[in-house]
């Protein structure tokens, strides 16, 4: 990004911000009344009359029923949308709340609603306004999880989800230049207390940026390591990937099920554990393992293989994740598992 950081997005910038998207068909932008999504809106509108032909625009504002000022949030929406000649839909979050996690279900409920309104709109992406500083904050939140390389990797530009495309065009920015963007529009926004609630994990992240800043750990730096870690993790995938299919040949004529077990096992570790992820979303019915105990798992076999035992006897049999993982001298096979008992496959 050029500029510094509390300047106005001109026209030009957006032009840029948003180029990778402008053969698509059509847009839903995700706009909850709030200052990133505001700006959003305004820049996606200004960009898409810009261009002789673009995608079309559909505006949609989710109200998760959590608070009595939500509504008028989206009624105010509603009405600078139709000031930029954006057609807008309310979706509504409807049935009984959780008492606990509320901001992960929210999220859970936000995003089908998003998914179902864009492919009744015939949209193939929905635009959301993540920022740098959200990038920042989900690094040290993930960091603080013990994440692994893909984990703090964070969100990426482009995300597939629930049959359409997740886009997050402001993902380089800081979010002080969406509030000048907006002081220069005029357009006010809404203020969410639960962004400042220390109940919830990203405020009190959020409270701690300033000091980690000092000490140089700011969000620029915190995005920084969030895109080298997604391009370790995209060439780590790809190593991942001529591994499987070395294993796949190295079966020969035989029918013999699983992989070679002494050829898995002088891979890298990490090669290894990311195999082991594959095979155990592939295979299982709970779908994908905690990476801990893949790790935990990962470690077993390896001693295992040094154990004695004759050919062709198990030396580990281990349930993960509705797969079950049975090793023998020479052979690993990894394969669902019976279901429990009163469950379904």
């Amino acid at each position: 990004m050029s500029g510094i950081d509390d300047e106005p997005i001109l026209a030009r910038e957006a032009s840029r911000l948003f180029a990778d998207w402008k053969a698509v068909p059509a847009i839903l932008l995700a706009v909850s009344g709030g200052p990133d999504s505001l700006a959003l809106m305004w820049l996606a509108a200004r960009w898409r009359r810009a261009l002789k032909c673009g995608p079309a625009l559909v505006v949609a504002t989710v109200d998760h029923g959590l608070r009595p000022e939500a509504a008028q949030e989206a009624r105010a929406v509603k009405r600078l949308a139709a000031s930029l000649d954006l057609p807008h839909r309310t979706l509504r979050w409807r049935g009984a709340k959780p008492a606990s996690g509320i901001q992960a279900a929210a999220r859970a409920a936000r995003y089908p609603l998003l998914a179902e309104a864009a492919l009744r709109a015939g949209a193939t992406h929905i635009m959301t306004a993540h920022t740098r500083d959200d990038q920042a904050e989900t690094v040290l939140m993930r960091l603080s999880r013990g994440s692994g390389i893909a984990g703090l990797a964070a969100m990426a530009r482009e995300t597939e989800r629930d049959g359409v495309v997740l886009a997050r065009p402001l993902l380089d920015v800081p979010k002080a230049r969406l509030l000048a963007t907006l002081a220069k529009a005029g357009i006010g926004f809404a203020t969410d207390p639960s962004n400042v609630d220390p109940r919830f994990a990203r405020p009190r992240w959020r409270e701690l940026m300033p000091m980690l800043a000092a000490e140089g750990c700011d969000a620029r730096s915190l995005a920084r390591l969030a895109a080298r870690a997604a391009r370790a993790d995209a060439a780590l995938e790809r190593m991942a990937d001529g591994a499987e299919q070395f294993l796949a040949s190295s079966r020969g004529v035989s029918d013999r099920p699983g992989i070679d077990a002494v050829a898995f096992s002088g891979l890298p570790a990490e090669i290894r554990i990311r195999l082991l992820v594959r095979s155990l979303t592939q295979q299982g019915y709970e779908g994908p393992p905690e990476l801990g105990k893949v790790e935990a798992l990962a470690s077993a076999l390896q001693l295992a293989m040094t154990s004695a035992a004759p050919a062709g006897k198990i030396r580990l049999r281990q349930t993960l994740a509705g797969a079950v993982v049975t090793l023998t001298k020479d052979r690993l096979v990894i394969a669902p598992a019976p279901p429990r008992r009163g469950r379904r496959p």
